[in-house]
């Protein structure tokens, strides 16, 4: 990989764009290798990730313009159905992905930021669709993600006057769950990373299925879809050790309970 590096540490997998020179930016070949890494993740021994990007200046500036720039009509939609497929994996993807932005996450960088489930900042983050001052209209996802997150209305306002907004704006509307000093942006990243890993892995896959399923369908269908999920935990290892042991630990609460006496 040339411009993609991942990490392992403990059930946690740590995704970098590795390409600062170009503050990260997505052309075919970032794209490409983001696929080939999630494909070869192993879902045995990686119960969460997280995405950032190289260096302190840029999470991901965008897609590559240089390489957009002489595209055909056809070639753009194509360009634009490649970006879709990989941040679309993204967001299914059977673990939750936190995105850690590190700086600069436009256009593309703020559309792949929104393919995962959660997003923490660093204080010197800027969020933004530019799109439309290049002549075209996000492509990635951007129209729709953006949307559903912060509402219509602000996901209008930001895409239709291509205006930046920064670290404590994105958190007002919802875009980010939290900013942090820059330093210590990886360090709570992992630390929520850890956290997710340390519950059963089948419930925290099943309730990450559930919200994104339930999500495109109306609440009666949406019910359903979370029956059957929470039915699909029972029988499983997951459940019957953590009811098991939230069990033997209330016996033994209750068996150090001393009666009180009335003297």
């Amino acid at each position: 990989m040339e411009f993609i590096t991942y990490e392992q540490e403990g059930f946690v997998g740590v995704i970098t764009i590795n390409r600062p020179k170009a503050l990260n930016a997505l052309n075919s070949q970032v794209l490409d290798e983001l696929n080939e890494t999630l494909d070869s993740i192993d879902l045995d021994t990686t119960r969460a990730l997280i995405l950032t990007g190289a260096g302190d200046k840029s999470f991901v500036a965008g897609a590559d313009i240089g390489e957009m720039s002489t595209l055909t009509k056809a070639e753009g939609e194509a360009f634009g159905k490649k970006g879709n497929d990989v941040f679309r994996k993204l967001e299914v993807f059977p673990i939750p992905v936190i995105a850690a932005v590190n700086g600069f996450a436009l256009g593309g960088g703020c559309e792949i930021s929104m393919s995962c489930d959660i997003r923490i900042c660093s204080e010197n983050a800027i969020f933004g669709q530019p799109e439309v001052g290049l002549g075209i209209t996000p492509g990635f996802g951007g129209t729709q993600r953006l949307a559903r997150l912060v509402g219509a209305g602000m996901a209008k306002q930001m895409i239709y006057t291509a205006r930046n907004i920064k670290a404590d704006e994105a958190y007002r509307i919802g875009l980010v769950n939290a900013v942090y000093p820059a330093e210590e942006l990886m360090e709570q990243a992992k630390k929520m990373a850890a956290g997710i890993a340390a519950n059963a892995p089948i419930a925290v896959r099943n309730c990450k299925k559930a919200i994104n399923d339930g999500l495109q369908v109306d609440m009666d269908e949406a019910i359903v879809i979370e029956e059957k999920l929470f039915g699909d935990c029972f029988e499983t290892e997951d459940q019957k050790a953590g009811m098991g042991n939230f069990l033997e630990k209330d016996k033994e609460k209750k068996l150090k309970v001393v009666p009180f006496q009335n003297k």
